[in-house]
């Protein structure tokens, strides 16, 4: 079964995050979304941009704070990095917080499926079959991401899965469940439903990296 991407607007879904109705012998395993503050952090990175707006902030303060303490001077100094720093922390928050609302992530016996798109909503469907194999990427408070390393030719554009894609794999985009909630107990349950659906028996998927690891050690399947 080849990956399908399917335009819909789910406004008028026939089943929630989905843009058709399950048909007999398919099953809903998980259905989920990502954090909005989870997702801030990892995938838009709010943290460090807030560090970043920060340090400017003090950077710019700093002379006042050296000559002392005036606070008309400090207001002068700040006048045009803290709005700054607000609609850009605002406007990212924002987007991390539409996205979380709009993307929608379905495992089913059969498949995943990603209803990703703030304006342009599109689903694309993932066969279990043609999963090759699973990262998991732990976060904070039990969220992470889970990354699927697809077999086969197919292609998709990395910007039509954004932010649900692994970051700088360009060539061979890979989709990623971002920012889900209990990222154990849904990696278990998608090991399970890969192998009842392929017939073969991956490695456990107990194993995670934290965030700040960078190397994959996860496999559902072997290679």
């Amino acid at each position: 079964m080849p990956i399908e991407n399917m335009g819909h607007e789910h406004e008028i879904e026939p089943q929630f995050g989905l843009p058709e109705r399950l048909p007999s012998g398919e099953v809903l395993v998980w259905q989920g979304s990502p954090d909005v503050r989870a997702l801030a952090n990892s995938a838009f990175h709010f943290k460090k941009l807030v560090a970043y707006f920060a340090l400017l902030a003090l950077a710019c303060a700093w002379p006042v704070i050296q000559s002392g303490f005036d606070p008309m001077a400090l207001v002068v100094a700040l006048k045009w990095i803290v709005p700054i720093a607000f609609i850009g922390l605002a406007t990212v928050w924002t987007l991390a917080y539409m996205t979380a609302r709009t993307t929608v992530y379905t495992l089913t016996n059969k498949r995943m499926v990603m209803r990703v798109g703030v304006v342009l909503t599109v689903s694309f469907n993932f066969p279990l079959k043609q999963i090759a194999s699973a990262d998991v990427r732990r976060l904070a408070n039990g969220f992470g991401d889970i990354t699927l390393a697809l077999k086969g030719s197919d292609r998709i554009a990395w910007v039509h899965l954004w932010p649900s894609v692994r970051a700088w794999r360009i060539t061979k985009p890979e989709p990623t469940l971002r920012a889900v909630a209990d990222v154990e107990a849904l990696s278990l349950k998608l090991r399970e439903a890969w192998a009842s659906e392929t017939g073969l028996s991956g490695a456990p998927m107990a194993s995670m990296r934290d965030a700040e690891q960078a190397s994959p050690n996860l496999q559902v399947s072997p290679t």
